[in-house]
Order: structure tokens, then sequence, then C-alpha cells
């Protein structure tokens, strides 16, 4: 809600909407929706989520749905934007191409990573493409922040981002000038990125795996959790109404529809992700990661239901969604 401020002659005006915000690039599954499988191979009855692949374009269809990805719009002076990612994975081009273009995103400053898994990193080669640029049509270093153990991981897979050697015959044509920015797994340890303070949340990927969340926002508090199968506990007192404070917003993994997770799932259930929001208790929830059980309106009008009960207002994300938001 937008507060009301008092005119000079005492009449309640709109306050100005906030000038930075949260555009969702990407809420599901690794695989992406439409799952191909149900495309290729129909089930009888046909999957109701993806079979509106068929017959809606993505920009009005909820259950299309990218790899996880937020893109956070940050301006702490109502003057200059700085636009921070988080997360480039295997559908990173085709998030740039549909919501850049729609929600008028000129380049990335900055590049958060989670975790090194394909569906987080595979955008990388791509990460040139939104480069700023200076006034010479000179690129600038785009740093990228990330866990030592995503870095040797990336360094791999992408050696040739980490050596940032020139095209061999073309003094002209670059790689990605990356700036590679170790952070740490560790709430007691946050990290500036374009201007905007970063703690890292430990959560499990499966109880052999970490990967990072981030809690974020000066004005407004913020917690981001992709990837996960358990929070732990000095995690949790972080973002938590009872412990370090209480959230104004919440973005949270949900994986699968039914059933709860066993000792070697990797992801967040539906039940999982609710009875979490219940014990961080933030103002709002928003739900992300979704498989093809999710079904968009369906599920949301579940979820009213249960925030009618509950007094947290719950809902499924979206791919285009943006939220304007005091950071």
């Amino acid at each position: 809600m937008q507060a009301a401020a008092m005119a000079p002659d005492g009449d309640a005006v709109e306050a100005a909407a906030p000038a930075s915000s949260l555009i969702f690039l990407g809420t599901g599954c690794s695989g992406a929706l439409p799952d191909v499988r149900c495309l290729i191979q129909p089930s009888k009855p046909p999957c109701a989520t993806c079979s509106q692949a068929l017959t809606l374009p993505p920009e009005k269809n909820p259950n299309y749905r990218c790899n996880t990805s937020l893109l956070i719009d940050y301006c702490d002076n109502d003057v200059t934007h700085k636009y921070i990612l988080i997360d480039a994975g295997k559908t990173f081009r085709e998030q740039v191409l549909r919501w850049f273009v729609h929600h008028k995103v000129p380049s990335v400053d900055s590049i958060i990573l989670t975790h090194e898994h394909a569906d987080a990193v595979l955008g990388l080669d791509g990460v040139w493409l939104v480069h700023p640029s200076n006034n010479k049509n000179e690129i600038d270093h785009l740093p990228i922040f990330l866990t030592q153990f995503t870095m040797d991981s990336v360094g791999a897979r992408f050696p040739y981002l980490v050596k940032q050697k020139m095209e061999e015959g073309n003094e002209m044509a670059t790689v990605s000038q990356l700036a590679w920015k170790i952070i740490e797994c560790d709430v007691e340890k946050p990290f500036l990125s374009s201007g905007l303070e970063f703690v890292p949340l430990p959560v499990m990927h499966g109880e052999d795996y970490i990967c990072l969340g981030f809690l974020f926002g000066r004005k407004a508090r913020v917690a981001y959790l992709s990837d996960v199968s358990r929070i732990l506990l000095r995690t949790e007192h972080a973002i938590s109404k009872s412990g370090a404070g209480q959230l104004d917003l919440l973005i949270l993994e949900t994986n699968r529809l039914h059933g709860v997770g066993h000792a070697r799932s990797c992801h967040l259930t539906l039940t999982e992700s609710l009875d979490a929001i219940k014990r961080i208790c933030p103002k709002k929830a928003l739900l992300i990661g979704m498989n093809h059980e999710f079904e968009h309106q369906r599920e949301n009008h579940i979820l009213a239901e249960w925030s009618g009960r509950e007094g947290i207002p719950v809902q499924l994300a979206h791919d285009g969604l943006r939220i304007f938001i005091d950071l």
C-alpha cells in the first residue's frame, strides 16, 4: 500500500510510488515450464498447466515459468537506478528478451549467484549482452558475487570467462569483462552490491549441499530463498519476527505441490513452505520455483483462503511480476 501524505491545505494526497522495485524474471523450476515431456508425450487427460503453452503467449500465461531469477531495480536517491541480478540460468537469454524489454531495463550493474547449479549459472555466457557501457562505448567490468565453491565450478565450466582473454584475431571483440567477488556463507558477513547491502543466508539444498539466499533492504526488509530443502537455525533467526525482526517480504521456494520432502529432497513442498512462513511470520510472502503441479489461478485461490485463516498474505509469483518497494 502507498502511504497518504497531507497537502498544505489539509487534504490527503497519494504518496509517490517507491522508486525501487523487484522484477521476477523467472519463477519456475530447473526444467522450466511448460515441461517439454507434457507436450511431446502428452498424458490423458493432458497436463492442465503445461498445455496452456499451446494456446496462450508467455506474457499472458502465468504458468509459463523460466528458471528462478530476480532483478532488483535499486534506486537509493530517486534518481540513479542500479540493476542487480540474482542468478543467470539456462533461460537467461529468453528472460532478457521478454522482461528486460518489457520493463525497459537497459543493463545489469552487478550479479549475485545463489549456487552453481545449471539453473543458476548457465546463462553467464550471455551476460555480455546486458553489460553497462560508458560514454566512450567501452564495456565496464561487471562484478559477480559468489562463494569460492561456486567460483571453482564456474571456472571449470567457463574458463574463458575467468581468464578474460580477447577473442583471437579481433581486438575489438572481448568476452564478458567480469570482476569475480568472493563472498562467504555467513550471516555475519554482509557485502555491498551496487550500493545495496546483502546478508548471505545459508540454507540446505539437499542435506549435503549449502545454497545461499539473501536478505536485503534498509527500509523494507526482503529475504530471497530460491533453492532450499531446510532452513538453518541461524538463517531463520536472521529473518524471523521472533528473531532479528519481521520481514516486509519473504520470497520463498515451493517446488512440489503435494506431500512432504524426504531425507534426500533438495526442495521444499508447498506444505513445508507454508509451515516455514508461519514460523518466520513475514508481513507478506511470495512463492517461486514451482513445477507443473501448480496451476497459477487455482493455487492462488487456495492460498488466498490459507492467508485469510493465518493472517499472512501468500501468493504464487509469476514471471514478469514487478513489485515497487522502498529499499
